[in-house]
């Protein structure tokens, strides 16, 4: 059986080894989007970064948040509106850490709370809205979830950029009464253009025949003009009845003039 032999010169390069991975895993580097929450001894001591960082090994520990915006998906929701109509909307959240500390030390974990809390938030402010709101005023829903989810996060370090609806998604029943509805509505304008166009009409008529009482010559050419738009038109012969008093006005007019 072989036994080891001490030797000083094995210790000591041991020791020289040792030493020197411990100082090189004193030095940390940080990107420029990095941030390091360092604890000493459980206690939080700094956030330091970006670049070479020393962290005194089991004294110091070292905790590292990315600075970038974040672009999380939050799932489908199942909301109720005001009007009960349910829909399922899904949104899109940007958002960044602007402090470190509050982040690591005020949440357990800001990406999940972040991901709940919107969640939470979606189906509170949109469940405030009718269907026809949330299909048409998203960007005042956006504005409105956005400030509510960076009022709550604030405490978290969290800062909420925007917040955007993607999908207001409806059942098949739904859709169908949409539908109608915009096909009735657009029967109703319909209408309401007709008659105003009668009304209009109308009143031109009304104006003409006031016109047209005022000089009864007038009368005759108008009546002339429409047999001659007649004959025009037609290749056959028409009988065309002709009132008596448009004959005594024409009279009337040739005797003044022959006088």
């Amino acid at each position: 059986m072989e036994f080891l032999v001490y030797s000083p010169q094995v210790f000591y390069s041991v020791m020289v080894l040792l030493g020197f991975l411990l100082i090189i895993s004193m030095f940390r580097i940080l990107r420029e989007y990095e941030r390091g929450v360092i604890f000493l001894l459980g206690r939080f001591y700094k956030v330091k970064g970006p670049g070479l960082i020393i962290v005194v090994p089991f004294i110091q520990q070292i905790v590292r948040v990315d600075l970038r915006t974040v672009v999380m998906d939050v799932p489908s929701q199942d909301v109720i509106s005001r009007d009960n109509v349910s829909v399922r909307v899904n949104a899109v959240i940007y958002f960044r850490v602007i402090d470190p500390q509050k982040a690591i030390i005020n949440v357990e974990n800001f990406l999940e709370a972040t991901s709940q809390l919107a969640q939470t938030t979606l189906r509170s402010v949109l469940g405030q809205h009718e269907l026809d709101e949330m299909l048409a005023n998203r960007e005042m829903l956006n504005d409105d979830i956005q400030e509510i989810l960076d009022a709550r996060s604030d405490a978290w370090g969290i800062k909420v950029s925007n917040v955007e609806i993607k999908h207001v998604d409806l059942n098949e029943s739904m859709i169908r009464a949409i539908a109608q509805q915009a096909e009735a509505e657009r029967t109703r304008r319909a209408k309401v253009i007709h008659a105003k166009g009668e009304e209009e009409a109308s009143s031109g008529l009304v104006n003409a025949a006031s016109n047209l009482a005022k000089e009864p010559n007038a009368i005759l050419l108008r009546y002339l003009q429409t047999l001659t738009e007649i004959a025009g038109e037609n290749n056959s012969t028409i009988l065309f009845p002709l009132p008596m008093d448009l004959l005594k006005s024409l009279e009337h007019s040739i005797k003044n003039k022959s006088d």
